[in-house]
């Protein structure tokens, strides 16, 4: 592993690559901790620390790296991006014209739906800051003395201007410091900042586990179960990363005309379906939508509406029954977007291949609908119990933290897909460098040949 990291910073371009992406980060960190004007970060601390874990804020505050609770220019993170990504390939799938643009425009069609994305960012971007100057204003913590979030006495339009302008600035500002990173740093930038958002909370996490352990019976937790939830952490990380690099390998029988026409050669190769194709997509389209409507509703004193927040509290039944439920059903809605049978089997017999003892055509596209269907079952079980695990942690251990979950599978997707980016950089200049030493050699032979002669 040591070995691994050390050949990194080996390669000159790859090292120059890895700091640029670290310095990239840290000027988001550094961000994170400039307060948006006229709000009172210690105050929003005290009442985020009240809440329920499983609120939305609770959730925002988590993928923006704890820049909601310090009422960063950060607050609204990348989501606003991310939401506007995923409405757009939601859309391109509905609308004609820009599948068309998607399919047909090449790069300059990829350049407008980039574009596209980048006005959808703005305009959710304005919308969700309207949401949170408008929340902040109503906020108070109720201690000895009240305490307000933003001042009775400051102007409220103006508040909600200044908000609104700063964190749509912050947001395109993050979205640019993404781009950077792809462009100049390793792996994808966006990716990145959610990461490292997430991961940041991590020493955070591990100290209040270890002042628990201390306290023994009464901070909650025992010697005994910290080695349970170390081994149920161990057994969980490897699972996830076993199943985000698990893929169904199809075999195929490609067939191809002898140079010359002399007849026809067969050749097999594999064709690799990936087990969970709609990535984590599924429980953060389910957490939002089980969130966002008790969240609105809590602000409501109505006992039939408290009930009904009571009931889809996180931690409940009937939280955890709906949100597999809505899980399973977004990973069937999203693959079947990603993945389209009917082109696969097109482009399997424009190549001249074939699944062996299926016949081209209907009958293909029949067996791979089979075989994805199968596949997204068993993605849609896996993010099921991947994402109800932080409850259950939290309600039987009583953990200070989230482990599991759509952070969980965000962090490990992320590592893993820049470990391999990582590793494509070394490959590629160990196969440099044995092109130089190779051909070396033989310009030199080359000139001695002609002195000779």
């Amino acid at each position: 592993m040591f070995t691994r990291f050390f050949n990194y910073f080996k390669v000159r371009d790859l090292r120059t690559r890895i700091l640029i992406t670290l310095a990239l980060l840290a000027v988001y960190r550094i961000g994170v901790y400039i307060t948006t004007p006229g709000t009172n970060r210690v105050v929003m601390g005290k009442i985020l620390k009240e809440q329920s874990q499983g609120t939305f804020f609770g959730m925002f505050n988590l993928f923006s790296g704890g820049a909601f609770k310090q009422l960063s220019i950060f607050a609204l993170g990348i989501m606003p991006y991310i939401s506007a990504s995923i409405i757009l390939s939601l859309l391109v799938v509905v609308i004609k014209p820009l599948e068309r643009l998607q399919k047909e425009g090449g790069e300059q069609g990829r350049q407008k739906i980039n574009q596209y994305t980048r006005y959808g960012t703005v305009l959710l971007s304005i919308v969700q800051g309207f949401g949170i100057s408008y929340y902040l204003e109503s906020q108070k913590y109720v201690g000895e003395t009240i305490e307000y979030v933003v001042s009775p006495n400051i102007n409220k339009w103006m508040f909600r201007f200044i908000t609104i302008v700063t964190l749509t600035g912050g947001t395109m500002f993050l979205m640019w410091l993404g781009e950077k990173i792809t462009e100049f740093g390793v792996g994808n930038g966006i990716s990145l900042i959610i990461f490292a958002g997430i991961v940041v909370g991590l020493p955070d996490a591990v100290i209040q586990t270890v002042y628990k352990a201390r306290q023994g019976k009464e901070g909650g937790l025992e010697a005994f179960d910290v080695i349970i939830l170390g081994i149920i952490m161990l057994i969980t990380i490897a699972f996830v990363v076993f199943l985000e690099t698990a893929y169904r390998k199809l075999k195929i029988q490609n067939s191809k005309q002898r140079v010359g026409g002399g007849g026809v050669i067969s050749e097999s190769s594999v064709l690799p379906l990936k087990v969970n194709m709609s990535g984590v997509i599924p429980p953060i389209f389910a957490s939002s939508l089980l969130m966002f409507p008790t969240t609105i509703a809590g602000f409501s004193q109505n006992a039939t509406v408290q009930k009904i927040v009571a009931f889809f509290q996180f931690g409940s039944w009937g939280y955890d029954v709906f949100y597999i439920l809505l899980i399973i059903f977004f990973t069937y809605f999203y693959t079947a977007i990603q993945f389209n049978s009917k082109d696969m089997a097109e482009n399997l017999q424009k190549s001249g291949g074939a699944i062996p003892g299926v016949r081209p055509g209907e009958e293909t596209i029949a067996y791979l609908d089979k075989v994805v269907n199968r596949l997204t079952f068993a993605a849609g079980i896996y993010l099921s119990a991947v994402s109800i695990l932080p409850g259950l942690l939290i309600k039987h251990y009583e953990i200070p933290f989230f482990f599991g979950g759509t952070s969980l599978l965000i962090v490990v997707g992320v590592a893993l897909d820049t470990l391999n980016q990582m590793d494509s950089y070394v490959i590629g200049s160990q196969y440099a460098n044995l092109s130089d030493t190779t051909s070396a050699p033989s310009r030199i032979r080359g000139r001695r040949y002609q002195e000779d002669v």
